[in-house]
C-alpha cells in the first residue's frame, strides 16, 4: 500500500434506518421512552453499523498491538522497555490482565507483536513485527513512512481476516511502555492542544519523571513543525509518523480496517483514542464506526473522544491498558443487546405504549 492508496480509502456510512429500526424495537418495550438512555442509543448505533436491527455481539475479539518505542531512552517512564516483552509473553500465555477480564466478558484476546524489541518469537503472540522498536523521536522520526505504511496495513489486514471468520465485534488494545508519551504527542499535534494539558502520568512516574515527560513531548513537537502542514490527511500521517509508534499505527489500521468491513471497533484508552484520531483525519467517517468504552485516567482521553463525538459509557478511572477498559464494557453490551431481544412488550403487558411528545 502506497500513502496515495491509503488515502483513497472510502468508508460507506452506517445505515440508518436500521438504526431506526432498532429504535422502534425499544420503543415497543413495555418500559418508559428511552429508559436505557446510553444503552439504547448504543444499541441503535451496531444496528447502524452492522446494517441490521438484528444484532450480533456474541463473538468478539481484542486486538492488543504490542510495541516499544524509542522515546523511553529519555526518561519518560519509570519502567523499562523489557516490560513490554514480559506482559506481552503474558498476553501469549493467558494470564494478562487482558486475557482475565477476557475469559470473564467472554471476549478472545489477540495480542500481535507489531514492534517489540527482541528477537524472540512469543508463543501465542501474531508475529507481525515491523521492526524492533521505533526510533527516539528526539533525535529523528520515529518510523519510516514505508513502516508506517505496513503496520496500517497489517491494522486494516487483521481487522478484515477477523469480519471474514465471523467476528461481531472488534476492541481495540495496546502493550509498550512510553506509549502515553507518544499518544500525547500525536493528540497534541493533531488537535492543535498544549502538550501539557493532555500530557499525563501514564503508568505512574514521579514529579521529576512528570516534567520530564512534559519537556520531551514539547521539544518532539517544536521539531517537525506540523503546524506549517495544510492537508489533513498529510498532516495526520506526518504526525504519526514523527512522533507516533508502531502500536498506534497498528491500531489506526485495526480502525479503518473495521469500518471498512462494516464492523463497530471498540475503543479503550487513550493510545487507543490517539488512533482513533488519526485513523478519522486521513479516513473521513471512520467515527462513525467506534464505541468509546471508558473515560479513562489519562487527560487527553476525553480531549480526543470529544473531538470524534464520542461519549464514554464508563467513567472508572481506568488506566491499566491492554485494552481492559474496552473489555469491560462488555457485560453491559450483553445486558442491553438481552433486554433488546427478549423484553416484555407493551402488547405482552396488555396495556397502551408511551407516547412521545418531545
Amino acid at each position: 500500500m502506497t500513502k496515495e492508496d491509503l488515502f483513497r480509502i472510502k468508508i460507506d456510512a452506517p445505515d440508518r434506518e436500521a438504526g431506526l429500526r432498532a429504535k422502534s424495537v425499544f420503543n415497543s418495550i413495555a418500559k418508559p421512552l428511552d429508559g436505557l438512555g446510553d444503552f439504547e442509543e448504543l444499541i441503535c448505533k451496531i444496528a447502524s453499523i452492522q446494517r441490521t436491527e438484528i444484532i450480533s455481539v456474541d463473538k468478539r475479539a481484542a486486538v492488543i498491538m504490542c510495541a516499544d518505542n524509542g522515546i523511553v531512552e529519555e526518561g519518560v517512564s519509570q519502567s523499562g522497555k523489557e516490560i513490554t516483552l514480559s506482559v506481552a509473553k503474558a498476553l501469549g500465555n493467558g494470564i494478562s490482565s487482558a486475557c482475565t477480564l477476557g475469559k470473564a466478558a467472554k471476549v478472545d484476546i489477540i495480542p500481535v507483536d507489531i514492534g517489540i524489541a527482541s528477537d524472540e518469537i512469543i508463543d501465542g503472540v501474531r508475529d507481525h513485527k515491523i521492526s524492533p522498536g521505533t526510533n527516539n523521536f528526539l533525535k529523528q522520526p520515529s518510523m519510516t513512512e514505508t513502516e508506517l505504511l505496513s503496520a496500517v496495513q497489517t491494522g486494516i489486514d487483521i481487522a478484515g481476516e477477523l469480519s471474514k471468520s465471523g467476528f461481531h465485534v472488534l476492541l481495540t488494545g495496546e502493550m509498550g511502555i512510553g506509549n502515553t508519551t507518544t499518544s500525547a504527542a500525536v493528540l497534541s499535534a493533531a488537535l492543535a492542544l498544549d502538550s501539557d494539558d493532555i500530557t499525563g502520568r501514564g503508568a505512574g512516574i514521579d514529579d521529576k519523571g512528570f516534567c520530564r515527560k512534559k519537556e520531551v513531548i514539547k521539544k518532539g513537537l517544536q521539531k517537525y513543525h506540523f503546524e506549517d502542514i495544510s492537508d489533513q490527511k498529510e498532516k495526520a500521517f506526518r504526525i504519526l509518523q514523527c512522533v507516533g509508534g508502531l502500536d498506534i499505527a497498528g491500531l489506526s489500521g485495526l480502525i479503518i480496517g473495521g469500518a471498512i468491513n462494516h464492523v463497530p471497533v471498540v475503543v479503550d484508552g487513550i493510545i487507543s483514542s490517539a488512533a482513533a484520531v488519526i485513523a478519522d483525519m486521513i479516513i473521513p467517517g471512520v467515527r462513525e464506526y467506534l464505541i468509546a468504552s471508558h473515560a479513562g485516567r489519562e487527560k487527553g482521553n476525553i480531549t480526543a473522544l470529544r473531538y470524534l463525538g464520542l461519549k464514554p459509557y464508563i467513567n472508572g478511572d481506568m488506566a491499566l491498558g491492554e485494552g481492559t477498559g474496552a473489555i469491560m464494557l462488555f457485560p453491559l453490551i450483553d445486558t442491553s443487546a438481552y433486554f433488546y431481544n427478549n423484553a416484555a412488550r407493551f402488547e405482552d403487558y396488555k396495556i397502551e405504549e408511551y407516547k412521545r411528545y418531545s
